[in-house]
């Protein structure tokens, strides 16, 4: 059953859809596919513990549109799971690839379970129980997934062992590209798992240029220190910037000086998570959002700005790492004070950029160098922002509408080029 939180999510998704229609003068009926996803899947599944009973789990894989290429997103495992929220993050997706000009379609999928509350070999059974159900609904050019949030590299590597084992002899090596997001060893890129983290910092370097600024000495807090929000702060003091904050699920440290990074990291995988850091003060959420810092950087979970706590808001400049982490009216709010937000399917696109140099190297046999990688990347991000800015300035409107007009012209054009069938 849906949240609450969840169908709010994807209604903000929605509108953003239908306001960039509307702006772009899109024809009524591209408008109504867009509007809602093409497949939604719901399996059921048993899953047998290490103490040898059973769980009946639920998956959800909501394919959003595919008019530009394959069904591309990730999968998440989190207990907030639910069709709502898939629906959602496949329409961002839809939106992201377009926006980054990838050839690849909107789509996600998620199971409801508590990783943390499961064994290695429990969620093993998980992925290839999950994967099989899916079945022929997913494939190396229909539909590919990703890590997400509580999956990783591991995850992609049992699923795609799965998938390989259900195809004939002569197939299995020539489908590796089903997952991306994957071990290095197992095919998958150098630099993947640090894309999204670095592509957010990309995308704030590429606004500081804007203002004709740079972001040595600014400071930034981060809300979130999983695969994105730590690959963003190691990339950001990179650039010279000064951390002060850092959240996870246990805690929030705060240094006015600054935290380090990497002692932060080594303190992480000792101990679990960022509570109790020697070398920092606890504390609040609502703390956090507002420090006097130049950047804030939610990099967690949906819906951590709201109506309730927008106004307490200090930064200047926010960049959505997560996906949909600030509601419809508190961007409204954010909007209306001259906040600058770098809206989430332009700051955390770092990620399925590089599934797809993934993809394409699978597909081609070819292996780049992590330099490669990072600097196409940059240049993809850039280029996105460049577009981005001009409809900004084209339309006199935020950016998260500049980026969801940019997104729907092209997927506008395609359409109106391919027509619709019969």
């Amino acid at each position: 059953m849906a949240s609450n939180t969840s169908a709010a999510l994807y209604r903000d998704a929605a509108a953003n859809v239908e306001a960039a229609a509307l702006a772009v003068g899109m024809d009524e009926k591209i408008r109504r596919i867009l509007s809602q996803p093409m497949n939604e899947l719901i399996v059921n599944f048993p899953v047998q513990r290490d103490d040898g009973s059973y769980d009946m789990l639920q998956g959800y894989r909501i394919q959003h549109n595919n008019v530009l290429g394959p069904y591309k997103g990730g999968l998440r495992f989190h207990p907030s799971v639910d069709i709502d929220e898939v629906r959602a993050l496949a329409t961002w997706m839809t939106f992201k690839c377009a926006l980054m000009r990838l050839p690849f379609g909107g789509a996600k999928g998620g199971v409801s379970i508590d990783p943390r509350s499961f064994s290695e070999p429990e969620l093993e059974r998980v992925v290839r129980r999950f994967t099989h159900s899916l079945g022929e609904n997913i494939g190396p050019e229909y539909d590919i997934a990703a890590p997400d949030m509580g999956t990783n590299a591991q995850t992609m590597g049992w699923m795609m062992d799965t998938y390989l084992n259900s195809r004939g002899p002569g197939e299995r090596q020539n489908t590796r590209r089903i997952v991306t997001g994957k071990p290095v060893e197992l095919g998958g890129s150098l630099g993947r798992e640090e894309a999204t983290g670095r592509g957010a910092a990309y995308a704030l370097r590429h606004l500081y240029g804007e203002f004709d600024r740079v972001l040595d000495g600014e400071s930034v807090a981060i809300q979130g220190f999983g695969n994105v929000g730590s690959h963003a702060a190691r990339a950001l003091v990179e650039l010279g910037m000064t951390v002060k904050a850092i959240a996870d699920v246990s805690g929030i440290v705060y240094a006015d000086t600054g935290l380090d990074v990497e002692k932060l990291l080594n303190w992480v995988a000792q101990s679990g998570g960022v509570a109790d850091y020697p070398n920092a003060e606890p504390i609040t959420n609502d703390e956090l959002f507002a420090l006097d810092v130049d950047v804030l950087i939610p990099a967690a979970l949906h819906a951590q700005i709201t109506a309730e706590n927008v106004e307490s808001i200090r930064a200047p400049i926010i960049v959505e790492a997560a996906n949909g982490p600030i509601t419809a009216d508190a961007a409204a709010v954010l909007d209306h004070g001259g906040v600058h937000v770098i809206p989430d399917i332009l700051a955390n696109a770092g990620g399925v950029v590089v599934s797809y140099y993934e993809w394409v190297q699978n597909k081609t046999s070819n292996r780049w160098t992590a330099h490669d990688v990072d600097t196409r990347l940059r240049d993809q991000i850039w280029e996105a922002c460049d577009r981005v800015s001009a409809q900004r300035s084209a339309r006199g409107c935020s950016r998260r509408a500049a980026a969801y007009i940019e997104a729907s012209e092209l997927l506008q054009t395609v359409y109106s080029l391919r027509g619709i069938f019969p």
